[in-house]
C-alpha cells in the first residue's frame, strides 16, 4: 500500500467516528480527495495551444484594469527615515499599479507583448495611452532614484522584479511600433542600472536560492540571460553563464516530487532546467538533464498541476502561477525533444489546469497571472 493511500484510509477511519450529515460530508470530501490523488495526466489533443485574437482581447483586460490602479498596493518598503514615508505612486510613478512593483512591471510587459502580437486589439489606443503616460523619462528617473533612496532600497525587487524589468525592455525592443523605441529610451537608465546590479550582486551570492517564489535564482538568471542576448550585453551574459554553471552543473536527481510547496508560483526544478537549457550546448544539456531529471526524459514523471482552492487568497492562488511557469519550461524543452510526447503532454495539462480561471476572478490573481499565462502561451512550439 502506498503512503498516500494509507493516509487516505486513516482519514476515512477518523471521519467515521462522526455522525449524521457531518459524516456524510466528510466521506464525500474524502472521496473527492481520493479522486484527486489517483488522477493521472491524460492524453490531450493540443487543442489550446495558441494565443488567438479573442484570447488576446480577454487577457488584455487584466493589465489594462490594473497598471493605473494605485490601490491596493503592497509597497515592500523599509523605512529608514520619516522622509521615506510616501504613497507608492510618489516613489513609483511608472510602476504604481497592479498591487506591487513587479506585477506592475510585468503588466506593462503583457500590454507590449499583446500589442506586438495583435496591433489591432479593440483597446489598442487606450493601452498605448497608458504606456505613454506611465513610461516617461521623468517617471523612470524617479523610479531610479528610489533604488538609491537608502541602504535598503538598492536590493529592492532583487531579482524577480529586476528580471521582469529586463523582460519589458526586451519586449519593447521587439515591438514593431513607432512608439516602442521612445519608450525603451525612457526606460534605459533603469535597465542599465539593473544590469549593473546583477553584475555587482552575482559574484557575492555564494549559494543559489532554490525556493518557488520571487527570490528564485534560476528564474532571475533565466530572464536576465534573455535580455543579455537580445541587447548583446556581454558582461551580464558572462556573469550569468559563469554563476549558473557554478550553481547548478553538479546538481543531480532534483526532488521534483516535493513540489509544489503551498505558496509556489515557480517550479525550482523546472526553472533550473529552463536556465541550463539556455546556457549549455545541446549535448551538454542532454547529459546534464539525464542526471538531473531522468524521469522527464524517460516519460515516467508523474507531475500533477497545482490545485487552488481559494483564488481570493493572494498566496494560495500562486499555484495557478506554478502551472503556467511549469508549462513554459516544458514547452521550451519540447523543442529539444520533439518526439517525447510526455513532455508536451505535461505542458498542456498544466496550461489547461489554470487558463480558464484567471479572467473575471479575484484581484489577488488577476493583477499578475495574465502575464504568466501569456508567457506560457508564447512558449508553445510551432507545429
Amino acid at each position: 500500500m502506498t503512503f498516500s493511500k494509507a493516509l487516505l484510509l486513516i482519514t476515512l477511519l477518523i471521519s467515521s467516528i462522526g455522525c449524521g450529515e457531518d459524516v456524510k460530508q466528510d466521506r464525500t470530501d474524502t472521496a473527492a480527495a481520493t479522486n484527486l490523488a489517483d488522477e493521472k495526466p491524460k492524453q490531450t489533443s493540443h487543442k489550446l495551444v495558441r494565443l488567438t485574437k479573442p484570447e488576446a482581447e480577454r487577457l488584455a483586460a487584466l493589465p489594462m484594469s490594473c497598471i493605473q490602479k494605485p490601490l491596493p498596493y503592497k509597497a515592500g518598503l523599509t523605512i529608514a527615515s520619516e522622509g521615506d514615508l510616501a504613497m507608492p505612486r510618489v516613489h513609483h510613478p511608472a510602476f504604481y499599479g497592479c498591487f506591487d512593483w513587479h506585477s506592475a512591471v510585468h503588466g506593462h510587459w503583457s500590454i507590449v507583448h499583446l500589442l506586438n502580437e495583435y496591433p489591432d486589439l479593440s483597446e489598442a489606443a487606450e493601452l498605448k495611452r497608458m504606456l505613454k503616460e506611465n513610461i516617461t523619462k521623468e517617471h523612470i528617473e524617479t523610479e531610479l532614484d528610489y533604488f538609491s533612496m537608502n541602504e535598503y532600497t538598492k536590493s529592492y525587487e532583487r531579482t524577480y522584479g529586476w528580471a521582469w524589468l529586463l523582460k519589458l525592455a526586451e519586449a519593447l525592443d521587439k515591438w514593431k511600433d513607432p512608439m516602442a523605441q521612445d519608450l525603451l529610451l525612457n526606460l534605459q537608465p533603469l535597465v542599465s542600472f539593473i544590469s549593473a546590479q546583477y553584475i555587482d550582486y552575482l559574484p557575492k551570492l555564494v549559494y543559489p536560492i532554490r525556493v518557488g517564489e520571487h527570490s528564485n535564482t534560476a528564474f532571475g538568471l533565466s530572464f536576465a540571460y534573455d535580455y543579455a542576448v537580445q541587447f548583446d550585453d556581454q558582461a551580464l551574459k558572462r556573469i550569468i553563464v559563469s554563476r549558473a554553471k557554478e550553481f547548478y552543473s553538479s546538481d543531480i536527481d532534483c526532488p521534483i516530487s516535493w513540489e509544489p510547496s503551498g505558496y509556489d508560483f515557480l517550479s525550482p526544478c523546472l526553472q533550473e532546467v529552463d536556465l541550463m537549457r539556455k546556457i549549455l550546448s545541446t549535448s551538454e544539456f542532454e547529459t546534464w538533464l539525464g542526471a538531473f531529471l531522468p524521469e522527464l526524459i524517460e516519460g515516467t514523471l508523474d507531475l500533477e498541476p497545482g490545485l487552488v482552492r481559494d483564488r481570493s487568497d493572494g498566496k494560495l492562488v500562486h499555484l495557478d502561477g506554478v502551472n503556467f511557469s511549469r508549462a513554459w519550461c516544458l514547452y521550451r524543452l519540447s523543442n529539444i525533444y520533439p518526439d517525447n510526447a510526455h513532455i508536451r503532454q505535461l505542458a498542456d495539462i498544466h496550461m489547461e489546469a489554470s487558463l480558464d480561471n484567471i479572467v473575471g476572478d479575484h484581484y489577488s490573481g488577476g493583477h499578475w497571472l495574465g502575464s504568466f499565462a501569456l508567457y506560457a502561451l508564447q512558449s508553445i512550439p510551432d507545429e
